[in-house]
């Protein structure tokens, strides 16, 4: 990676400089993670391995579920080491990587629940034409677009991370490396890249959040000319949807899409999307999914019988 500075490396100064909470925070991120890892992956093997989880919303489930994990992995390791390191020293190239990462796999969580709410307004909505509209071909199209349409946007921002120089303080007041923290460091004007930052990154949030909203009002709003039956299946779906929405694009909006300032609450509202939404996800989409819960028991009852078998 070109460096257009005098800086090798950054300094995180994490979420509290204070020991004692450093080992609250390593305890209660490394169960964060450790739950957040085992219940994507418990999601993703039932997926794979379950006949009665074909449908396209589980297809969605499944993307959701790698973006997950790889999102967190993106910063909660580091986040988990460093409360353990007396210099939480993060070098240039390593810096760069997690802007990267970070922006990628969060760009991918952002459309494949954009895809989930399309299923969910097909199913609902056009249920005749659902098996057309939502065909086998049809979502592994969209699936790929999403990882392209993710990789650009992840590119545009290690650009503008890239062009930024920074030849003094390397103290990064924040847990992880992004473009909003490391924009306060930079030795020059940074009006025009915080313009882009928000054009892009605060663009899509806004709007995808938007879009979000507006396709699940449409859909509650159809669910009047459903049986009685049907509306309880298709609201339970749907607040789950809703719950994870709210959660991932309150502080992702908050972050983005605002002029060039920070302030102390960045970091732990950083966690809520980063860490929190990504922990949640596999119980909110387990919990209220009777679907999912069954078939994980069918699952490890076929996995234990045979193990006792053997």
């Amino acid at each position: 990676m070109q460096q257009n500075n005098s800086v090798t490396e950054f300094i995180l100064l994490g979420l509290t400089q204070d020991p004692l909470r450093q080992k609250i925070v390593f305890i209660i991120f490394l169960i964060f993670y450790v739950g957040t890892v085992v219940g994507n992956m418990l999601i993703i093997v039932t997926i794979k391995s379950s006949q009665t989880l074909g449908s396209p919303m589980y297809f969605f489930l499944f993307y959701l579920s790698i973006a997950d994990s790889c999102f967190s992995t993106s910063t909660a390791p580091r986040l988990i080491v460093d409360t353990l390191s007396a210099k939480k020293i993060i070098s240039y190239n390593e810096c760069m990587t997690q802007v990267f990462a970070l922006h990628l796999f969060g760009c991918m969580e952002i459309f494949v629940l954009i895809l989930m709410s399309v299923d969910r307004y097909a199913a609902i909505c056009k249920p005749l034409h659902y098996p057309t509209i939502m065909s086998q071909k049809i979502c592994i199209i969209l699936i790929v677009l999403a990882w392209i349409g993710s990789f650009i946007h992840s590119t545009a921002q290690i650009i503008l991370a890239l062009r930024l120089p920074f030849c003094g303080p390397n103290m990064i007041d924040h847990y992880c490396c992004d473009l909003q923290p490391l924009l306060k460091l930079a030795c020059m004007d940074t009006y025009t890249i915080n313009l882009l930052l928000v054009s892009n990154s605060g663009a899509i949030c806004s709007s995808s959040f938007m879009i979000l909203i507006i396709s699940y009002i449409v859909i509650l709003h159809s669910l009047r000319n459903h049986s009685a039956e049907g509306r309880k299946k298709a609201l339970s779906t749907c607040t789950s949807h809703i719950i994870v929405v709210i959660l991932f694009f309150g502080p992702c909006i908050f972050i983005y899409t605002r002029p060039p300032t920070t302030f102390p609450m960045d970091k732990t509202v950083a966690v809520f999307y980063t860490i929190g939404t990504p922990f949640l996800n596999p119980l909110i989409y387990t919990l209220r999914n009777a679907e999912v819960k069954n078939a994980m028991r069918k699952l490890w009852c076929v996995k234990i019988i045979s193990e006792n078998k053997g």
